[in-house]
């Protein structure tokens, strides 16, 4: 195992090291930023960042469901290292049931509709996760060690319909008149005890977790204002859960004269040197309170884990995160119809001629060449498939001025150091992303995801760390990985004249763009035909009578549009369509003149002798199909419709003959 540290010296030839910039000094991206939260934290999306399969098991809670789930191993593989765990902390005190205004939602309505929110996704996205909900501040009690005013309402668990609707009692005004009736407020109670409560919550679980973490939802920003013993108790018991790897996260609400987190939670939340993610602004609309949810609820999960070889002797391991994922609508699962339970599939084969079960070892592999049948082992198939170890290997350095936007392939990965393989790999990766940004260069890599995949080339391309105004992480340090063409993937785009507009038309249009002009956000655009598949599916579970309609929000506004534009559409279509022009009128088609018509399908005629030669040769596949087709009407012979099905035929007669 090389240490990058040791090796920075080596980078000078390619102008990456300079002694003002050495890693020990002030880069512009510290260890310490650069070990921060890789993705945004607020206004994030939640997206699929994990990739799993979203299983349809809606209708069926406590049955069996099989996924891969944890890290990417460093060929691509997933492997299984324990779910996920969440508790949701909720202040039940009489505070939290009081609106400043008549219109807006309480803050424990706020909680209870985010946190049923988070069971919903779960159920469709992550269904082996476990989540539980825990009441503080109330007048009855109700957990494993009899602390009073410590209610748990659910106790970690998969997520199921029957949860869902024992949420939804809380909800409104009648969730509030339930509440009293059923719990009660109380307000004696010890912050040190209720995180007693939930760690032993995490400790009766018999699976293997592999996230364990609390979220905070209350407007009381001093709850020990007058007991220092209990304020310096719940500091300690905060401390200890970090010891233990559970992570403590304040989503805290609005109240009268402002959430002030200097009095107590800085101190519980907020470690030295680690990126809890404490919230500086509290939130007092449900949409702020549930982007917040989402971006810490949201696992993030490398790809893989690579080695960047930078030359023979200097190496670095470094992750691959996917930023985008592109939503699916789920496949359906065959259920058995008796016990509602999924239907698995085998495949059996068998010998054609015998019937007997064959064994994989009893298969083997083949592919015909010039007429000869090679046989493959499986041990020489896959290493066909294998062409170079995973990872990347540095090629040089282009401005990036050389990075075009019309040679766009796919959405871009994003890079960032890991320190699991190679130690001092934060190091090396903070100085070469340092005199990226201050070369104004790109890396150019070849890359080689897994084993069995053909390797392609990227380019780096190097990300400053952005902060808003709180010195909140907007986007990441780190390098974006996108794909570089090959020759074979431009195409020329043949472009056929077309009448200039003049500078009037022109001008005309741009005022046209600039009063549509709007700031664009992928994530306030969701797919109208997954929303509605998921509200259905979610009404049929909860046994609702009718499922909520999804807002189309893809749609165009036309009339705000029309009010923003005015006159500006009329007189722009004065300057560009004639004065008798009619666009809603119909189209006369013009006939299309025989000669012309026939001249676009153009008789392929061969000889004899040249289909004999090309059967001979080998050569039969590079004629075109309407070729194939011709000559199999020359001869009177019966092709199917695919080029392979042709070729047979063709071969076949002329072997004979």
């Amino acid at each position: 195992m090389k240490v990058a540290q040791s090796c920075l010296t080596l980078c000078d030839p390619h102008g990456l090291y300079s002694p003002r910039n050495s890693p020990g000094q002030n880069t512009g991206a510290s260890s310490r930023s650069l070990l921060q939260g890789i993705f945004p934290t607020q206004g994030s999306n939640p997206g699929l960042p994990d990739c799993r399969p979203i299983l349809y098991q809606l209708s069926h809670q406590g049955s069996p469901r099989h996924f891969y789930s944890g890290p990417a191993l460093v060929d691509g593989d997933y492997s299984y290292s324990g779910r996920d765990s969440l508790i949701f902390l909720v202040d039940a005190s009489r505070a939290m049931f009081e609106s400043q205004d008549e219109d807006e939602l309480t803050p424990f309505d706020m909680s209870i509709q985010c946190i049923r929110s988070v069971y919903t996704n779960k159920i469709i996205s992550s269904n082996r996760d476990l989540l539980a909900v825990v009441f503080y501040g109330t007048k009855k009690d109700k957990n494993s060690v009899n602390f009073k005013n410590i209610y748990v309402l659910q106790e970690l668990d998969n997520p199921g319909v029957k949860r869902v609707q024992e949420l939804d009692k809380f909800k409104g005004q009648e969730g509030k008149k339930y509440f009293e009736d059923q719990i009660g407020h109380g307000s004696d109670y010890s912050l040190s005890e209720v995180l007693w409560v939930c760690a032993n919550l995490f400790s009766d679980v018999q699976f293997k977790m592999s996230h364990k973490r609390i979220m905070l939802f209350t407007n009381e920003d001093d709850p020990h204002g007058d007991d220092s013993a209990k304020a310096s108790r719940a500091r300690t018991k905060a401390g200890d859960l970090r010891d233990t790897g559970i992570f403590l996260d304040l989503m805290h609400l609005k109240k009268r004269g402002g959430f002030d987190t200097s009095l107590f939670y800085r101190d519980v939340i907020i470690a030295e040197n680690e990126d809890i993610g404490i919230h500086f602004e509290e939130s007092s609309k449900l949409e702020d309170l549930l982007r917040k949810v989402r971006a810490k609820e949201t696992r993030k999960r490398v790809l893989s884990r690579l080695k960047l070889k930078l030359n023979k002797d200097v190496t670095l391991t470094v992750g691959i995160y996917n930023m985008v994922q592109k939503a699916y609508r789920p496949p359906p699962v065959r259920l058995y119809r008796e016990t509602n339970e999924p239907v698995k599939t085998k495949t059996r084969t068998f010998n054609v001629n015998t019937g007997s079960l064959l064994l994989p070892s009893d298969t083997k592999r083949s592919q015909t060449y010039s007429h000869r049948q090679i046989v493959l082992e499986k041990e020489e198939t896959e290493e066909l498939k294998r062409f170079d170890e995973p990872g990347f290997i540095l090629i040089g350095f282009k401005p990036l001025m050389m990075l075009k936007k019309h040679h766009y392939l796919r959405h871009s990965l994003f890079v960032y150091p890991e320190e699991s393989l190679i130690n001092g790999s934060s190091t090396l990766f903070s100085a070469l992303l340092t005199k990226c940004l201050e070369k104004e260069v790109m890396a150019v890599c070849r890359y080689t995801p897994r084993r069995n995949s053909p390797p392609c080339f990227v380019a780096l391309v190097p990300q400053e760390e952005e902060l808003d105004d709180q010195k909140i992480q907007v986007a990441p340090p780190g390098f974006q990985l996108v794909f570089l063409p090959y020759a074979d993937d431009k195409r020329k785009v043949p472009f056929t004249e077309k009448v200039m507009a003049n500078p009037e038309q022109v001008d005309k249009m741009k005022a046209i763009v600039q009063k549509l002009r709007f700031k664009y956000r992928s994530d306030s655009f969701e797919n109208p035909v997954l929303q509605q598949h998921f509200r259905n599916m979610e009404a049929l579970a909860l046994d609702l009578m009718e499922p909520e309609q999804a807002v189309d929000l893809t749609l165009p506004k036309t009339e705000v549009m029309d009010k923003r534009l005015g006159s500006l559409v009329d007189e722009f279509k004065e300057l560009v369509y004639p004065p008798d022009y009619n666009p809603e009128g119909k189209v006369t088609k013009r006939k299309k003149d025989d000669e012309s018509y026939g001249s676009k399908r153009p008789k392929v005629e061969l000889s004899e002798e040249e289909l004999k030669a090309h059967v001979s040769k080998g050569t039969l596949g590079k004629l075109t199909v309407p070729a194939l087709k011709e000559a199999c009407r020359m001869y009177g012979l019966k092709g199917g419709l695919k080029k392979q099905e042709l070729l047979d035929v063709l071969t076949e007669h002329f072997q004979k003959a």
